[in-house]
């Protein structure tokens, strides 16, 4: 079922939190931070409208470095009930798609629920006060590949918080799967 999340809470300090990565290596959220800037993005291995996008979320995750902006993925989708985002498949997932962040599993689903993460993908952009400053799109595609030239919105709300510390008003919030919440979290 989809599921858009709400607008930007312009201010909202990013908390931060240590999570094993598919590198096996257990990785702090805001460590992950550039000097601009970082991405938080939730997302999952089975997704369609990831598996549409997550090309173009690695090309804008690389683009972002140029800009002092960081990146990091969590998955805290229940992989019990979905095994398909099981830690070994985030693993596969990771290394198939050449991910240039990390990629952490949120087990306990403590993560998602402390940003109020709702799809994948779901975008936090922090600025580099750790402040949030975008909670919006990728860009207009949803489960479709979309075309080459499409705007890119993540990646040009993320150079305006490297440049000026503050994302556009306007955003326009992402679509996706609805997280995938246990049952007696």
């Amino acid at each position: 079922m989809a599921a858009t999340p709400p607008v930007c809470d312009f201010g909202w300090k990013a908390v931060d939190a240590s999570l094993i990565g598919t590198d096996g290596q257990v990785h702090s959220i805001l460590a992950q931070a550039g000097r601009r800037g970082l991405v938080v993005a939730f997302i999952c291995n089975h997704c369609p409208y990831v598996k549409a996008v997550i090309k173009r979320i690695v090309r804008d995750a690389r683009d972002l470095r140029e800009f002092g902006v960081g990146f990091v993925a969590i998955n805290s989708n229940d992989d019990t009930a979905y095994p398909a985002d099981s830690y070994e498949n985030m693993q596969r997932f990771a290394r198939e798609n050449a991910f240039p962040f990390h990629y952490l599993h949120d087990a306990d689903q403590s993560v998602a629920r402390t940003y109020g993460a709702a799809c994948t993908p779901d975008f936090f952009g922090i600025n580099g006060g750790g402040e949030l400053q975008y909670r919006g799109r990728l860009d207009a595609s949803r489960k479709e590949e979309g075309s080459p030239d499409m705007r890119r919105d993540l990646f040009e709300a993320m150079k305006q918080v490297a440049n000026a510390g503050q994302g556009p008003r306007e955003q326009i919030a992402s679509i996706g799967c609805s997280i995938k919440w246990r049952e007696s979290a």
